[in-house]
């Protein structure tokens, strides 16, 4: 039996090599291992399912625990290096029977808490293998630590999110959500387990691809994300005496993935990320706010952080005409803008939901051509951008004509419908050289720097066509995307492409770590925007976290400020109708465009936390800060709260020299007041809807003196 033992950016991890030679992973968290009795079985490294193996005795129901491959892999060797990123331990098995080798990689980061785990098959033997399932990180004994019960201490966090309520994450007990320890004191196990998980092109459209497990007693944490564009699945369950967390990509009993490995084949599984620490949900989201920036491919826009007009929310809604363009032009020039965003519509003289794919302009809107805007966006200082949606075709579209049965996804011999369009086949070359012809065309043609592309269906399950399984063609097509917005980036550096899918529904780090920017909601009301903002660092680093800003044409000044503090913390996407507003309130945004070009040299590096809390939809108060070595922003919303007084915890300044005041605006009521022997924020809001921006600054002795 041999141990091995590490500690890495502040990540504890013991694994174990076991006398039949299986490797179990028995720690990995912030806090040390302690434990004096060690488990005997189970904590398996990792589990895989083959087609055809028995379901050993101990895996019951629709749990992915105990698999047959899994608990019969066998240690070979591991590595310990290091490369650019930092540490990187692998583990290599193998299984007897069928000829199946596995690695297990687990890649640290230098200076960040968290981990990127996957795993790799590869088929030595001489028959095709069916995988319904491999795990990409399997940890078990996640309660331990502590003398209470799991139900007593230990809590789930499930990020809820769909379409105009994103991000909206809610805490759980164990037994609120059917974890109960009856079978852990007795040593038996569940039939059943908390699953949660998507299936389909719309990644987020009802989770977040995260969760987030704390111990209440011991305060040890962890926070994980699963980085796919497509179907996905983590559970906890219980297993031998402990509670495990498993995460993974597709499988075949949730999400209609199987894959037949061939002699010689290989295959990858989706990577996850886990962050290890000992503390608060804020400490757990700094860490993998890090991770994120740290495995994204670098943009100038992550540096720049331009403030972008976009002509949609609140404004022209797909409808835009020279026109109506040119009199927002101005406007957004004058306030400040830097990119100038054409949305929807500009392609269709009429109704054009399912007659997209051509992406030619519309002359009956534009008499001179599309080119006329772009080029009076250019006179005006600013870089014209166009929305897309490149990866559907509707089906009243000129193209569906023209092009082939397989450039579309299939399921039983039929073109997959939905929503009156076809969803694109990304593995066709034909879809890729149309694809990349429609980019090169717009930007050559129109000196297009920006594109919003976005994304209105959910294909389903995924295609028939040259797949082992629905699933298979699906996560085939999510990573030949991918592969062609590299190749986009790689061709254009500077080009800034958004990511939306109907607001924020594919909001994952598969998508987002390629594309510089992500649109977080398409809430329409900007109160409720005001939650999902609040909320959306948790998924998002705040430099790629675009948030509306769109005051109405009748909006007071309290509800125009409201708006764009909104957005002032992370990336604002301009709107609404500044081209007709009231004077005073068309001030206020330039005030906050102004105000946001002073603090964005710090959004790169905002670390984000919740002062009360995170936000739920409807709440009275809702607070965001933003904290960097010198500095603190707090936005804070007042949302028909009786009072108007709130007191903000910064526990992380407690004692310290702050001085305190209203960054934004300044030309509305408010008072503010820094308790550094409480180490909080007392602040004032007098209109019963309002929002500001307060700034701490950490003051040198002397100047505290």
């Amino acid at each position: 039996m041999k141990q091995i033992e590490l500690y890495e950016n502040g990540i504890y991890a013991v694994w174990r090599i076991c006398d039949n030679l299986q490797v179990q992973l028995l720690h990995f968290s912030a806090q040390a291992f302690r434990e004096s009795e060690m488990p005997q079985e189970g904590f398996y490294t990792m589990e895989v399912q083959v087609t055809g193996e028995n379901c050993e005795p101990e895996r019951n129901g629709i749990r992915h625990a105990v698999t047959s491959a899994g608990w019969r892999l066998q240690y070979l060797r591991h590595t310990d290096e290091r490369n650019e990123n930092g540490r990187r331990i692998t583990f290599y098995m193998q299984e007897p029977v069928m000829g199946l080798q596995a690695r297990q990689v687990y890649q640290f980061y230098d200076g960040v808490q968290t981990v990127r785990a996957w795993a790799e098959l590869e088929n030595i033997g001489s028959r095709d293998l069916g995988i319904e399932y491999v795990s990409s990180f399997a940890l078990t004994g996640v309660e331990r630590g502590g003398l209470s019960a799991p139900e007593d201490k230990m809590r789930v966090w499930i990020p809820h999110n769909t379409w105009c309520r994103e991000a909206q994450w809610k805490s759980y007990s164990f037994p609120e959500v059917g974890l109960t320890s009856s079978q852990i004191r007795q040593r038996q196990h569940s039939a059943t387990a908390l699953a949660v998980g998507n299936t389909g092109t719309w990644s987020t459209k009802s989770y977040l691809p995260m969760g987030y497990l704390e111990n209440t007693e011991t305060g040890a944490a962890l926070l994980w994300q699963i980085e796919n564009n497509g179907s996905w699945h983590w559970e906890i369950g219980d297993q031998t005496g402990y509670y495990y967390l498993l995460l993974s990509g597709p499988t075949e009993s949730d999400n209609h993935w199987w894959k037949s490995l061939k002699p010689g084949e290989q295959f990858v599984s989706v990577p996850v990320a886990v962050s290890a620490v000992n503390g608060s949900f804020s400490q757990a989201v700094g860490e993998m706010t890090k991770y994120r920036r740290r495995i994204r491919r670098s943009h100038p826009d992550h540096v720049k952080v331009s403030v972008i007009f976009n002509d949609y929310m609140n404004c022209l809604f797909a409808d835009p005409t020279t026109e109506k363009e040119r009199k927002l032009i101005d406007t957004a020039a004058e306030l400040g803008c830097e990119y100038f965003v054409v949305d929807g519509g500009w392609y269709s003289s009429g109704y054009w939901w399912d007659s997209v794919g051509e992406w030619k302009e519309s002359r009956e809107r534009f008499p001179n051509g599309l080119v006329e805007v772009m080029d009076y966006i250019r006179s005006k200082g600013m870089i014209p951008g166009l929305w897309l949606e490149l990866e559907v075709m509707g089906i009243h579209s000129p193209m569906v004509a023209q092009v082939k049965p397989d450039w579309f996804f299939t399921r039983h011999g039929k073109a997959v419908q939905e929503r009156s369009r076809y969803q694109l086949d990304f593995r066709n070359p034909e879809v890729i050289r149309y694809m990349d012809a429609t980019i090169d065309r717009l930007i050559q043609e129109y000196g297009v720097g920006y594109f919003k592309i976005d994304y209105n269906i959910e294909a389903g399950v995924g295609t028939e066509a040259d797949a082992d399984s629905f699933g298979d063609g699906l996560l085939s097509h999510n990573r030949a995307y991918l592969r062609w917005l590299e190749s986009i980036m790689d061709r254009y550096p500077d080009l800034v492409i958004e990511n939306c899918s109907s607001g924020g529904l594919r909001m994952d780090y598969a998508m987002l770590a390629r594309y510089p920017l992500q649109s977080t909601s398409d809430q329409e009301d900007y109160i409720y925007t005001a939650s999902i903002a609040a909320n959306a660092p948790s998924a998002v680093t705040p430099e790629q976290a675009g948030v509306w800003s769109y005051p109405l044409a009748d909006s007071t000044e309290e509800q125009t400020a409201f708006n764009m503090v909104n957005a002032m913390l992370m990336r604002i996407h301009q709107s609404g109708r500044p081209d007709v507003i009231a004077p005073a309130c068309r001030k206020l945004i330039q005030e906050g465009i102004a105000c946001y070009k002073q603090l964005r040299m710090d959004v790169p590096h905002f670390l984000p936390f919740w002062p009360i809390g995170l936000s739920a939809l409807g709440d009275e108060w809702i607070s965001l800060g933003m904290e960097t070595e010198k500095r603190i922003f707090l936005a804070v919303w007042r949302c028909n709260s009786k009072t108007g007084t709130i007191s903000l915890p910064v526990p992380q300044w407690k004692g310290k020299p702050v001085k305190a005041s209203c960054f934004y605006p300044q030309s509305l009521p408010a008072k503010c007041e820094w308790n550094r022997e409480q180490g909080s924020l007392s602040a004032v809001l007098p209109a019963s809807v309002s929002a500001r921006i307060f700034v701490l600054e950490r003051l040198d002795a002397e100047d505290d003196a």
